[in-house]
């Protein structure tokens, strides 16, 4: 058997669906995370993790999303604290696109933040041109004790700034691409019992397969460009980060 796989966050919901998952295993995942942005993809990742017992679905709003809060909350909230939801989130702060107001997007947060601490489930962060916002709210509202940064996009500086905080860097297709160099030391600095390794698909697609859709079975090559930068060998980061997924999201069926 080769290197078995997590893809510790992915949208299957938005793309690909089950011949996704099906093409996952064949690749080596062994599960993945379904990751909600609102009330609508959430749902249908719930419905995913029902169908598939390697799916497991995390719930929130997305930062893009925050304005919803108000209308939706109540009819997330029950999803996030079913059996078939290992996490809250994505959710933070995007002042690079600001879809919603920053203050709503602070709003969002904290609600999650705070259910995340109340369910004893994982945070799953999503920062991007917030860097200073999303440690300052982190720090007043308490860091629960599982706390994931989705896509890690910053340098060394940053990477440090979590990793103090107990936090998990989870890395995506940019660690492959030719500029993300700073991304590279980050990924080179992260403790082996800190990193974790994501598709965000159907987005972010690895080289060498950009251009193309994203999906759960190019963790692989996800997984090959973070172990070339870390300089070890992909089975290596296979393993570790199936371990560490299992920590973080644990327990899973």
């Amino acid at each position: 058997m080769g290197a078995r796989w997590v893809d510790s966050h992915c949208h299957l919901q938005l793309a690909g669906g089950d011949e996704h998952v099906a093409r996952a295993r064949d690749a080596g995942v062994e599960w993945m995370v379904c990751v909600g942005t609102d009330l609508e993809t959430s749902t249908a990742a719930m419905t995913l993790a029902d169908r598939h017992p390697d799916v497991y679905a995390a719930v929130g709003l997305h930062p893009h999303e925050a304005s919803k809060l108000a209308v939706e909350w109540a009819m997330l909230q029950p999803l996030a604290v079913a059996d078939q939801c290992v996490a809250i989130g994505e959710c933070g702060f995007d002042l690079f696109y600001e879809h919603s107001p920053r203050d709503e997007q602070e709003t969002a947060f904290r609600f999650q933040i705070r259910l995340a601490q109340h369910s004893g489930k994982p945070l799953v962060i999503h920062s991007r041109d917030a860097w200073d916002d999303t440690f300052r709210v982190l720090d007043d509202e308490g860091i629960p004790d599982r706390t994931i940064f989705h896509c890690f996009t910053g340098g060394p500086a940053e990477a440090r700034r979590a990793l103090e905080r107990g936090c998990y860097l989870s890395f995506s297709g940019i660690v492959s691409f030719k500029n993300a160099d700073s991304l590279r030391e980050a990924a080179r600095i992260t403790p082996a019992d800190r990193v974790l390794v994501e598709t965000d698909s159907p987005f972010l697609t690895p080289e060498p397969y950009r251009g193309k859709p994203n999906e759960p079975a190019l963790v692989v090559a996800v997984g090959a460009a973070l172990a070339r930068a870390r300089g070890v060998g992909p089975d290596e980061i296979a393993e570790l980060t199936r371990a560490n997924a299992a920590r973080a999201f644990g327990p899973v069926r």
